[in-house]
């Protein structure tokens, strides 16, 4: 700390050379003028510094002393700020460095978003941008509140937002709202239909009636749980009780046996590179790009373009919103060439199996495959036939009203 005060306010360094210079040193004690770094360079000659405000008083003191004191040359921030004393140019550069700095920091140089998973960041920045919070905006002159209540209602997926100024960074805070819970309709009666044909293998009725026992076959779209309750009559009855509606629910498990296909051509258009190249550089500030290098536009047909982006980055991270461009053209003819079956047949089974892993479900389990492969004209297809195990009840709804009853006939 006792550094950095000296250095402020300046200090200079004699050498002091005498018959006693002892007296000297008391001298400077009894009149208050404090020294430091003394050195003894011989038995008559001694050298300390002082503070720039006392350097005249050291020499009147070794005078007092009968000794001789020479400054050899001064320190700290008023010797520094006197050496610009006849360069104007550089005086008047640094005061415009230091008015830009002070201007350029009310500028806004870089917006982050945190907070947001489902809703991507690019549209909340492509809404605050178009509000003004942007690279390059006045960052005063924003009305932060304003700005987000008015994004925060155009931007579906999110329940708050708030937009802060950090200096030159605009921090932007959000939270997504929650998706409601899915209401289920009860209130509409509903069948459990196979959605694929397959053996049962097991049966759970939640709710409906069942038509189909475990071990028998259905076919897609058959009502296997009934949302038709058959209504139980009494004892001796000669009346059909009918039956009561209900919303159907239950699971269905079934082994079935699933046949996909794809195919792809057995010739491809290929590109074949002639060596011409083109390259351009450009400067992106603050969102504005500045072309400086190269042409200023190149048709893409027939060239293939390769872009890499180098951006301005701070210690710790931070991007700043200047970037260096670089864009290659690389000209290519495109020619047919014959494509590796083996490549595209494994290429096909492997879409294959995940479509089929689509198609069954999380739940559902692959039990067995078997692939197939033909070249017929031109086309290489390859086939899939699996048998799995998977749940294959959806409920389907008609019309009527839950817990209505469908009087039933009179039995002879």
């Amino acid at each position: 700390m006792q550094f950095i005060v000296n250095f402020l306010r300046g200090s200079v360094s004699f050498t002091v050379t005498g018959a006693f210079p002892e007296r000297f040193l008391n001298l400077c004690a009894q009149n208050g003028v404090g020294f430091w770094g003394l050195t003894w360079l011989d038995a008559h000659t001694l050298s300390l510094r002082v503070a720039r405000r006392d350097a005249r008083r050291v020499r009147t003191l070794a005078e007092k002393a009968q000794c001789e004191a020479r400054a050899e040359g001064g320190q700290g921030m008023p010797y520094f700020l006197a050496g610009f004393r006849r360069r104007y140019a550089l005086l008047i550069g640094l005061a415009l460095a230091l008015g830009a700095v002070c201007l350029l920091s009310r500028f806004i140089l870089t917006v982050e978003v945190s907070g947001n998973e489902s809703v991507p960041s690019a549209v909340i920045l492509a809404e605050l941008s178009r509000q003004g919070v942007r690279p390059g905006a006045y960052g005063p002159g924003l009305d932060l509140r304003r700005i987000s209540q008015e994004a925060l209602g155009r931007i579906e997926g999110l329940s708050w937002m708030s937009v802060n100024l950090h200096g030159t960074r605009a921090e932007v805070l959000v939270r997504e709202r929650e998706a409601p819970p899915e209401l289920r309709d009860e209130s509409t009666p509903a069948h459990v239909v196979a959605a694929a044909d397959g053996i049962l293998e097991e049966v759970e009725v939640l709710e409906g009636q069942a038509l189909f026992q475990e071990g028998q076959a259905v076919l897609a779209g058959e009502i296997v749980i009934s949302g038709a309750v058959d209504l139980k009559e009494p004892m001796y009855a000669t009346v059909d009780a009918g039956q009561r509606l209900v919303h159907a629910r239950g699971t269905l498990w079934a082994s079935t046996y699933r046949t996909l296909q794809a195919c792809i051509p057995l010739e491809a258009q290929t590109k074949v590179y002639t060596g011409a190249e083109e390259e351009t550089w450009s400067l992106t500030v603050l969102g504005h790009t500045l072309n400086f290098f190269g042409k200023g536009s190149i048709s893409t047909a027939g060239y293939d373009k390769m872009t890499t982006t180098h951006i301005l980055t701070l210690p710790g991270g931070r991007e700043m919103p200047l970037a260096l461009v670089k864009t290659e053209y690389r000209a290519y003819e495109t020619t047919t060439a014959a494509i590796q079956t083996d490549a595209a047949q494994a290429m096909l089974e492997e879409r294959l199996l995940e479509r089929l892993e689509e198609i069954i479900g999380a739940e559902g389990s692959v039990l067995s495959t078997a692939f197939s492969v033909r070249e017929n004209s031109g086309l290489l297809t390859v086939t899939l036939k699996a048998q799995c195990r998977e749940q294959i009840g959806r409920e389907v709804t008609f019309a009527g009203q839950v817990g209505e009853i469908i009087p039933g006939t009179q039995s002879g």
